[in-house]
């Protein structure tokens, strides 16, 4: 395997050493191959809201392995959990399920393009969105990671047809539109980025893009991978009361397997194949074991409705990491949106990608190393999102917080 991994972050290029490999986990830890545990922060990049192996969802994933794993026909419960996604999601009227966050990104984009019979696409620096070709110009995730402003291998002929903006820039996006309004087919934006670290869209920031978007008939797409039903049911459109025409889900969704979806208006969704021409279509999309795993998640955040014990878990992990930063003289910035938050090595604000890159990152390295020492496993970045989930909020605090504050008094 390049790197011997099958992701590029887990590598820890960024962090020094070799990569931890996981046997099992548990609740709020994980357990490596070598019998060390550690609280966990990363939560397989957002997904495992409920923490690991959480009893529901390892029910629900074995009733279904004993029916069957995949059929290639239609189910009862890849209705249900669309019928789920809509109920929640303010924009999501019809949705296609799909296997990846990548997947979900693409074919929407796609779909902008097909409705509208236009072909720019508009995106923000440090923004991810998957490793489609088009998108890759200037994104976040392993790419900030990595130090690679683009990839070989993607056609200029591709990323020609893509325009990068400032994130939190509306004035860039408005003199874009006033260029070249008729001939984009969609914007693109996570309304809170997870990918160059947490990096939250101003309420005037996105609802501007909303009225962009309208007035020049371009459809307003919503990354919400990370977002949907991480910081609330609605995801960050409904905090934000702001609805975009496409939304497209991941992460949460398939409880911890792999499953997406794209959703949005219907008079959009009927574009798709076969009602429409926009062709899209996936062996394992919607896929038994990972519908049953999600129907499980997000039957239990239905239920639970966890979000004001997240949002008290995250604030505390907060005002730990700035307490210990401050009792220590660090300059460390940490932006927060309910149980995901990133600290920026960097003692000035974090409002887009360029201010992020600021970080330092060698001090991010020893942060990570310190933690990773004491038995907390952090993102092996600073470009990435740390997430609390729910056990962790209510059985691992105050440990938690002893090991957070011992590793940044010995930065």
């Amino acid at each position: 395997m390049p790197g011997g991994v099958n992701s590029p972050v887990r590598a820890f290029k960024a962090v020094g050493g070799d990569p931890i490999f996981v046997a099992s986990g548990q609740g709020a830890h994980i357990l490596d191959v070598e019998g060390t545990r550690y609280l966990d922060l990363v939560a397989s990049y957002g997904p495992l809201i409920l923490g690991h192996a959480r009893a529901e969802v390892v029910d629900a994933i074995t009733r279904q392995a004993r029916l069957g794993t995949t059929y290639g026909a239609p189910t009862e419960a890849e209705t249900e959990l669309a019928e789920l996604l809509v109920r929640h999601v303010p924009s999501v009227e019809m949705v296609r399920l799909v296997s990846s966050g990548t997947e979900a990104t693409m074919s929407a984009i796609r779909l902008a393009r097909g409705a509208m019979a236009r072909d720019l696409v508009v995106k923000f620096a440090g923004g991810y969105h998957g490793h489609q070709d088009y998108l890759l110009a200037e994104a976040g995730s392993g790419m900030a990671t990595l130090g690679i402003p683009g990839s070989p291998g993607v056609p200029r002929a591709f990323t020609a047809l893509t325009a990068v903006l400032p994130y939190n820039d509306l004035e860039a996006a408005e003199r874009l539109f006033a260029e070249r309004g008729g001939e984009v087919a969609a914007v693109i934006v996570e309304p809170v980025a997870g990918n160059m670290g947490v990096v939250p869209g101003s309420r005037g920031f996105l609802s501007g893009l909303r009225r962009l978007t309208a007035a020049h008939g371009t459809v307003l797409v919503f990354d919400e991978v990370i977002s949907g039903f991480r910081v609330g049911l609605g995801g960050a459109q409904a905090l934000l009361g702001i609805t975009p025409d496409l939304t497209c889900l991941g992460k949460i969704i398939g409880g911890g397997l792999p499953l997406a979806a794209y959703g949005g208006k219907a008079g959009l969704m009927r574009h798709v194949a076969p009602e429409g021409q926009v062709y899209q279509a996936g062996t394992l999309s919607g896929n038994p074991l990972a519908t049953a795993a999600g129907l499980a998640t997000l039957r239990v955040l239905e239920r639970e409705n966890p979000y004001e014990v997240l949002e008290r878990g995250g604030a505390a992990l907060e005002n730990t990491i700035v307490a210990a930063a401050n009792s220590k003289g660090l300059g460390i910035t940490v932006n927060r949106v309910g149980s995901m938050l990133t600290p920026f090595m960097t003692p000035d604000t974090v409002a887009d990608y360029a201010s992020a890159a600021r970080s330092d990152t060698a001090m991010y390295a020893r942060l990570f190393n310190r933690l990773r020492q004491a038995g907390v496993y952090v993102a092996p970045s600073q470009f990435e999102a740390w997430f609390v989930s729910l056990p962790l909020t209510t059985e691992h605090q105050e440990a938690l917080d002893e090991f957070v504050t011992a590793a940044i008094a010995g930065l």
